[in-house]
């Protein structure tokens, strides 16, 4: 998929799995239709530095965008125009976005180290920003839910909630992946140990009983939620640079990574082998990966400036 003119920060598939959406260093965002390959509308144009994040509206008629120049807008797909006017209120970029699962709301992370709600119909913040990480707060009122999360020796690359919405892992510099109960705030069991780098990615497998992560030291791990142990006894290695970025297929059975090394790669996830031959065609670091919602294609973004799916 070419048509931007930087690298790719960021990819995600409609909730119906017919479009993909890019977000570039080149300032748009992108959107493309899954099938043919070909864009769909005119770039998403406004953002006057660097798209870090983009996402999926839940009903797929809008797409959120987080820029470098410190604001989030929201775009109508059908249109390629902005819907009202930038969200303003971050004093650094946004690095993160995401709708709530009734679409009636959107989150931001920034590098100012606040979190924001922001209402979608009006474009206004709800309550006041949420600062101290890592945190976990209540997206009606703001308000902090439980003691922060405190544990970790070093910066927290990647976040990811359980399906079921009780647990939140994370993954650190300090070479471990945590989990921590939602509610209170408290860690569960031991940090998952055995990564000798820094931990850049971590997924929740469909069913909650399994976390994957990505590391720095070339190689993914499938961990047991429940004992804190390493699911397959090995690590799974084969990438030759750093991993970026992991995910689970839909239905548990695969995971896929992303690596500096320029390849895509997918595991069996219950016997860590890898299935069929590395996805090779990107000329550069593969940043982010995204299963379509029926499991049959990966989408991946790079610093090679192009997005690109595979079966």
């Amino acid at each position: 998929l070419d048509g931007h003119s930087s690298l790719i920060q960021s990819v995600a598939y409609s909730p119906d799995g017919r479009h993909v959406v890019s977000g570039s260093s080149d300032k748009t965002v992108r959107i493309w239709n899954a099938t043919t390959s070909q864009p769909v509308g005119t770039p998403l144009e406004g953002h006057s530095d660097f798209v870090w994040s983009v996402a999926y509206s839940p009903d797929g008629r809008y797409v959120v965008s987080g820029s470098h120049d410190k604001t989030v807008r929201i775009w109508d797909v059908t249109t390629s125009k902005p819907v009202g006017k930038p969200l303003e209120g971050h004093s650094n970029s946004v690095w993160a976005v995401a709708y709530s699962p009734d679409g009636r709301h959107v989150a931001s992370g920034s590098v100012d180290k606040t979190v924001r709600i922001w209402d979608t119909t009006t474009s206004q913040p709800v309550g006041q920003p949420l600062e101290g990480h890592m945190r976990i707060w209540d997206a009606t009122t703001g308000q902090i839910v439980g003691k922060p999360l405190e544990g970790h020796s070093n910066s927290v690359w990647s976040v990811a909630y359980s399906p079921d919405g009780i647990h939140v892992a994370s993954g650190s510099s300090d070479h471990t992946v945590r989990i921590w109960n939602a509610t209170t705030g408290q860690p569960v069991g031991q940090p998952l140990q055995g990564h000798s780098e820094l931990v850049s990615s971590v997924a929740y497998s469909p069913d909650g009983r399994r976390i994957v992560s990505g590391s720095f030291d070339k190689t993914v791990r499938i961990w047991d939620t429940t004992t804190s142990q390493p699911v397959v006894g090995q690590p799974l290695q084969g990438h030759s640079s750093s991993v970026l970025s992991v995910a689970y297929s839909p239905d548990g059975k695969h995971i896929v990574s992303g690596s500096g090394d320029k390849t895509v790669r997918i595991w069996n996830a219950t016997t860590g082998q890898p299935v069929g031959q590395p996805l090779q065609g990107h000329s550069n670091s593969i940043l982010s990966l995204a299963y379509s919602p029926d499991g049959r294609h990966v989408v991946s973004g790079s610093s090679d400036n192009t997005v690109k799916l595979w079966d």
